[in-house]
C-alpha cells in the first residue's frame, strides 16, 4: 500500500538539501541554486532528453550515472547551459568538483543540472564562489529552501513523498521537480529530483524508470517543446534495511507502484503550473488496442493548441478533440468513439490531498456518442470546463487498454510570459 507524506527530496532517510540566492542573474530575487546531498553513497540512475540538442549539464551527468553511484546532485536556474560548448561542459565539470570539494566526496558522483536561458554561458564564478554557502546550509528542512531554488517560470513549487513496505521495512520515496514552460517531455523544460531510502542496485532503478517515466513524465505536454535539459535522476541510499533489491522480483513490482504513485502526482503538479494555465486538463483514453496506441491518442489530444485553447474558453468543442485523435497515427474507429466532460467540484484541492481521486463522483456531460456530435446542454458544459480541473474521457470500443496524459489550457498568458522570457 502507498501512503502520501510530507516532504520532498528530504523524506527519506539520509538526505539533506539547501537552497541559496547565489545572484546568477539581476532580476531574480529568490533562491537560484539547489543542492540535494546523502550521508551516504547511493546507487543511481536517470533518463534525459531526447532532443538531439542536449545540455552541457545533461551530456556531462548522463556520462558519470553510467556508473550507477552518485551522492549530490546540484542545481542552478536562470542559465540552462546549452549551446555553450566545451566552455559549458568545463562549467559543468567544475560545478561538479566544488560540490564535491566541500562534501569531501567524488566528483564523478555529483549530478549536475541547470535550466533557464538557452546559449548563454552561466556566470561561472559567481556560481562557484556560492558552492561553500551552498554546502554549508544543508539540513533536514533544506527541501523547503531547494524546492523554490529550482523554480523558473514556475509559479508553485512541486514536491512530494510516499512510503510503502517492502521485506518488513518502511521505504520512503521523495521527489521535487520544475516544470512550466517548454514542456513536452520526452525522456519540455523539465528537472525531477528523486531520493529513496530503498536498497536497490542501480540496474533496477533503471528499469524502474523506464517503466514508471512513459506513464507519466513523459504523459505530459504544456506546449509542445521538448526541451534540451529534461533530466530525471534518482539515488537511492539503501538505509531502510530491506533486503536488497537487484532483481524484477515482488519487492521491485512493489517499489515501481510507489514510485509510479509519486511520478503521476509530480506529472499533474507540471501540468497544472503549466505557463499561463488557468486549469488542468486530464485526457483518459479507454478500449484502446494497447497502451502504446491509448497513450499517444492521450497525448494528442493535450498537446493540441486547438484544444487548450477551447478549454481556456470553456467551449466544448469536440471537433477539436476528434481532429487531433484522428491525425495522431494511432488505430481506432471513429464511429465507435464517446467523448465526455468531467469536473468536480474543489478539485484543487488535491494538490493538498494527492491520495484522493481528481474527478471521482463530478459532474459530466457526453458531447460525442459513436463518432457523432451530441446536442448538450451549454451552460452545464461550460460550468464543468470552467472548474480549476478538467478530465477529457474517451471512449473508443476497440480493446482494454488504458492510459492517461496531462496538460494544460493556453491562454493570453502564455505569450505574454514566453514573449519577454529572456529578461
Amino acid at each position: 500500500m502507498v501512503k502520501f507524506i510530507q516532504g520532498g527530496v528530504t523524506a527519506a532517510n539520509g538526505f539533506l538539501a539547501n537552497g541559496i540566492h547565489s545572484g546568477l542573474k539581476a532580476s531574480r530575487k529568490g533562491n537560484d541554486t539547489a543542492l540535494v546531498y546523502s550521508q551516504s553513497l547511493c546507487d543511481a540512475a536517470g533518463l534525459f532528453t531526447s532532443n538531439k540538442v542536449k545540455a552541457e549539464c545533461v551530456k556531462f551527468t548522463m556520462q558519470k550515472i553510467k556508473g550507477g553511484k552518485m551522492q549530490a546532485a546540484v542545481c542552478n536556474v536562470c542559465f540552462a547551459n546549452a549551446c555553450t560548448g566545451a566552455e559549458g561542459y568545463q562549467t559543468a565539470e567544475m560545478t561538479a568538483q566544488a560540490v564535491a570539494k566541500e562534501l569531501k566526496i567524488n566528483a564523478d558522483n555529483v549530478i549536475v543540472c541547470s535550466t533557464g536561458i538557452i546559449g548563454q554561458p552561466i556566470p561561472r564564478d559567481v556560481l562557484l564562489g556560492h558552492i561553500p554557502e551552498l554546502a554549508a546550509g544543508l539540513s533536514k528542512d533544506g527541501n523547503e529552501r531547494a524546492r523554490v531554488a529550482i523554480m523558473t517560470t514556475d509559479t508553485h513549487y512541486k514536491e512530494c513523498a510516499v512510503q510503502t513496505e517492502i521485506g518488513g521495512k518502511t521505504v520512503t520515496i521523495g521527489a521535487m521537480c520544475k516544470g512550466s514552460g517548454m514542456i513536452h517531455i520526452n525522456m519540455g523544460t523539465m528537472l525531477s529530483f528523486v531520493t529513496t531510502d530503498c536498497a536497490i542496485s542501480s540496474a533496477m532503478l533503471q528499469e524502474a524508470l523506464k517503466e514508471v517515466v512513459p506513464a507519466t513524465y513523459n504523459c505530459v505536454s504544456v506546449d509542445g517543446d521538448t526541451s534540451t535539459n529534461d533530466t530525471i535522476t534518482i539515488m537511492a541510499n539503501g538505509t531502510a534495511g530491506n533486503p536488497r533489491i537487484e532483481e524484477k522480483n515482488e519487492d521491485w513490482k512493489i517499489f515501481v507502484q510507489a514510485l509510479s504513485a509519486l511520478s503521476e502526482v509530480m506529472a499533474k503538479k507540471i501540468a497544472a503550473d503549466g505557463e499561463g494555465a488557468s486549469r488542468l486538463v486530464e485526457c483518459v483514453v479507454n478500449g484502446a488496442n494497447d497502451v502504446k496506441s491509448a497513450r499517444v491518442l492521450a497525448k494528442e489530444v493535450i498537446a493540441s493548441n486547438l484544444v487548450k485553447a477551447a478549454m481556456f474558453g470553456r467551449d466544448a468543442n469536440c471537433g477539436r478533440i476528434l481532429c487531433a485523435m484522428g491525425y495522431s497515427g494511432a488505430d481506432f474507429d471513429p464511429d465507435k468513439t464517446t467523448v465526455t466532460f468531467v469536473s468536480k467540484e474543489g478539485s484543487e484541492r488535491y494538490f493538498e490531498k494527492p491520495d484522493q481521486d481528481l474527478f471521482e463522483g463530478g459532474e459530466s456531460v457526453v458531447v460525442v456518442k459513436d463518432g457523432i456530435g451530441l446536442a448538450f446542454d451549454e451552460e452545464k458544459a461550460t460550468r464543468i470546463l470552467g472548474r480549476p480541473a478538467v478530465q477529457i474521457v474517451i471512449d473508443i470500443k476497440g480493446g482494454n487498454a488504458t492510459a492517461k496524459a496531462w496538460g494544460c489550457d493556453l491562454t493570453y498568458d502564455y505569450v505574454k510570459i514566453n514573449g519577454d522570457y529572456r529578461s
